[in-house]
Protein backbone atom coordinates (compact mmCIF):
# COMPACT_ATOMS: atom_id res chain seq x y z
CA UNK A 1 0.00 0.00 0.00
CA UNK A 2 2.91 2.14 0.77
CA UNK A 3 4.81 1.27 -2.15
CA UNK A 4 1.68 2.40 -4.56
CA UNK A 5 1.44 5.79 -3.13
CA UNK A 6 5.29 6.48 -3.25
CA UNK A 7 4.72 5.69 -7.25
CA UNK A 8 1.99 7.77 -7.59
CA UNK A 9 3.54 10.58 -6.17
CA UNK A 10 6.40 9.79 -8.38
CA UNK A 11 4.00 10.08 -11.36
CA UNK A 12 2.32 12.70 -10.25
CA UNK A 13 5.71 14.83 -9.82
CA UNK A 14 7.14 13.31 -13.37
CA UNK A 15 3.42 14.51 -14.75
CA UNK A 16 3.95 18.26 -13.19
CA UNK A 17 7.16 18.42 -14.34
CA UNK A 18 6.58 17.77 -18.25
CA UNK A 19 3.83 20.46 -18.16
CA UNK A 20 6.03 22.95 -16.48
CA UNK A 21 8.60 22.43 -19.24
CA UNK A 22 5.89 22.39 -22.19
CA UNK A 23 5.35 25.42 -20.39
CA UNK A 24 8.40 27.26 -20.95
CA UNK A 25 9.35 25.82 -24.56
CA UNK A 26 5.86 27.65 -25.16
CA UNK A 27 6.99 30.57 -24.30
CA UNK A 28 10.04 30.66 -25.72
CA UNK A 29 8.68 29.60 -29.13
CA UNK A 30 5.74 32.54 -28.94
CA UNK A 31 8.21 35.07 -27.59
CA UNK A 32 6.06 35.87 -24.86
CA UNK A 33 8.75 35.03 -22.49
CA UNK A 34 10.67 38.25 -22.83
CA UNK A 35 8.37 40.96 -22.73
CA UNK A 36 10.24 44.50 -22.97
CA UNK A 37 9.78 47.83 -21.63
CA UNK A 38 8.18 50.15 -23.88
CA UNK A 39 10.86 52.56 -23.55
CA UNK A 40 12.61 53.25 -26.76
CA UNK A 41 12.06 54.48 -29.96
CA UNK A 42 9.98 53.80 -33.19
CA UNK A 43 11.87 53.37 -36.53
CA UNK A 44 10.16 52.24 -39.69
CA UNK A 45 11.25 50.30 -42.72
CA UNK A 46 9.77 49.66 -46.17
CA UNK A 47 10.22 46.00 -47.54
CA UNK A 48 9.04 44.23 -50.98
CA UNK A 49 8.72 41.17 -48.51
CA UNK A 50 8.41 40.17 -45.27
CA UNK A 51 7.92 36.73 -45.54
CA UNK A 52 6.91 35.37 -42.63
CA UNK A 53 7.87 38.03 -40.05
CA UNK A 54 5.53 38.94 -37.33
CA UNK A 55 4.64 41.10 -34.24
CA UNK A 56 7.32 40.48 -31.60
CA UNK A 57 9.66 39.34 -33.91
CA UNK A 58 13.53 40.16 -32.43
CA UNK A 59 15.73 43.07 -33.85
CA UNK A 60 19.11 42.17 -33.40
CA UNK A 61 22.49 43.69 -34.02
CA UNK A 62 25.05 41.35 -33.95
CA UNK A 63 23.23 38.47 -32.75
CA UNK A 64 22.27 40.94 -29.40
CA UNK A 65 19.18 41.68 -28.94
CA UNK A 66 17.77 45.73 -29.14
CA UNK A 67 14.08 45.58 -29.70
CA UNK A 68 11.02 43.98 -31.26
CA UNK A 69 9.05 44.44 -33.92
CA UNK A 70 5.68 46.27 -33.23
CA UNK A 71 3.84 46.19 -36.27
CA UNK A 72 3.55 45.01 -39.74
CA UNK A 73 1.46 47.13 -42.07
CA UNK A 74 1.50 47.48 -45.89
CA UNK A 75 1.58 51.05 -47.66
CA UNK A 76 -1.23 50.77 -50.61
CA UNK A 77 0.89 54.20 -52.41
CA UNK A 78 4.39 51.93 -52.72
CA UNK A 79 2.86 48.35 -52.43
CA UNK A 80 5.39 47.38 -50.13
CA UNK A 81 4.98 46.14 -46.71
CA UNK A 82 5.98 48.40 -43.32
CA UNK A 83 7.82 47.01 -40.66
CA UNK A 84 7.84 49.47 -37.55
CA UNK A 85 10.21 48.28 -34.83
CA UNK A 86 10.76 49.39 -31.55
CA UNK A 87 14.08 50.06 -30.63
CA UNK A 88 14.94 49.74 -26.27
CA UNK A 89 16.04 53.05 -25.12
CA UNK A 90 19.49 51.77 -24.64
CA UNK A 91 20.76 51.56 -27.87
CA UNK A 92 19.68 54.91 -29.24
CA UNK A 93 22.63 55.90 -30.98
CA UNK A 94 22.08 53.66 -34.62
CA UNK A 95 23.66 55.55 -37.23
CA UNK A 96 21.30 57.35 -40.27
CA UNK A 97 22.79 54.95 -42.85
CA UNK A 98 22.11 51.74 -40.90
CA UNK A 99 20.47 48.90 -43.05
CA UNK A 100 17.75 46.55 -42.07
CA UNK A 101 17.37 42.73 -43.18
CA UNK A 102 15.21 39.82 -42.81
CA UNK A 103 16.79 36.64 -41.55
CA UNK A 104 15.54 33.28 -40.52
CA UNK A 105 16.99 32.07 -37.50
CA UNK A 106 16.74 28.01 -36.26
CA UNK A 107 15.04 24.90 -37.12
CA UNK A 108 11.63 26.40 -36.52
CA UNK A 109 11.57 29.13 -39.04
CA UNK A 110 11.36 32.29 -37.02
CA UNK A 111 12.16 35.36 -38.85
CA UNK A 112 13.84 38.26 -37.17
CA UNK A 113 15.07 41.46 -38.49
CA UNK A 114 19.08 42.44 -38.30
CA UNK A 115 20.48 45.77 -38.16
CA UNK A 116 24.16 46.40 -39.80
CA UNK A 117 24.76 49.90 -38.09
CA UNK A 118 26.63 52.57 -41.03
CA UNK A 119 29.21 54.82 -40.52
CA UNK A 120 27.16 58.35 -39.89
CA UNK A 121 27.65 60.88 -37.32
CA UNK A 122 23.84 61.53 -36.95
CA UNK A 123 21.61 59.20 -35.10
CA UNK A 124 18.09 57.82 -36.18
CA UNK A 125 15.39 59.74 -33.81
CA UNK A 126 11.66 58.49 -32.70
CA UNK A 127 9.72 57.90 -36.10
CA UNK A 128 12.76 58.14 -38.55
CA UNK A 129 12.78 55.19 -41.51
CA UNK A 130 15.27 53.08 -42.72
CA UNK A 131 16.01 53.66 -46.50
CA UNK A 132 18.04 50.89 -46.87
CA UNK A 133 16.49 47.22 -46.33
CA UNK A 134 16.84 43.84 -47.89
CA UNK A 135 13.18 41.84 -48.22
CA UNK A 136 12.88 38.53 -46.74
CA UNK A 137 14.55 35.03 -49.00
CA UNK A 138 11.41 33.12 -49.66
CA UNK A 139 12.08 29.23 -49.99
CA UNK A 140 9.23 28.82 -52.24
CA UNK A 141 10.87 31.07 -54.68
CA UNK A 142 14.19 30.21 -54.71
CA UNK A 143 13.41 26.39 -54.89
CA UNK A 144 11.24 27.86 -57.88
CA UNK A 145 13.78 29.23 -59.80
CA UNK A 146 15.96 26.45 -59.23
CA UNK A 147 13.64 23.94 -60.59
CA UNK A 148 12.72 26.71 -63.32
CA UNK A 149 16.41 27.18 -64.07
CA UNK A 150 16.91 23.02 -64.49
CA UNK A 151 14.21 22.36 -66.42
CA UNK A 152 15.84 25.59 -69.05
CA UNK A 153 19.11 23.80 -69.03
CA UNK A 154 17.03 20.19 -69.57
CA UNK A 155 15.25 22.10 -72.58
CA UNK A 156 18.27 23.31 -74.09
CA UNK A 157 20.22 20.30 -73.63
CA UNK A 158 17.43 18.59 -75.90
CA UNK A 159 17.55 20.74 -78.35
CA UNK A 160 21.30 21.19 -78.95
CA UNK A 161 21.35 16.96 -79.35
CA UNK A 162 18.73 16.87 -82.28
CA UNK A 163 19.99 17.93 -85.26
Amino acid sequence: MQQTRMVEIAVGFFVACGMAALFVLAMKVSNIASIGSDDGYTSTAHCDNIGGLKVRAPVRIGGVLIGRVSNVGFDEKTYQAVVTLRIEKAYQQLPVDSSASIFTAGLLGEQYVSLEPGGADTYYKDGDSIKLTQSALVMEQLIGRFLFQKASEGTAKSEGTVK
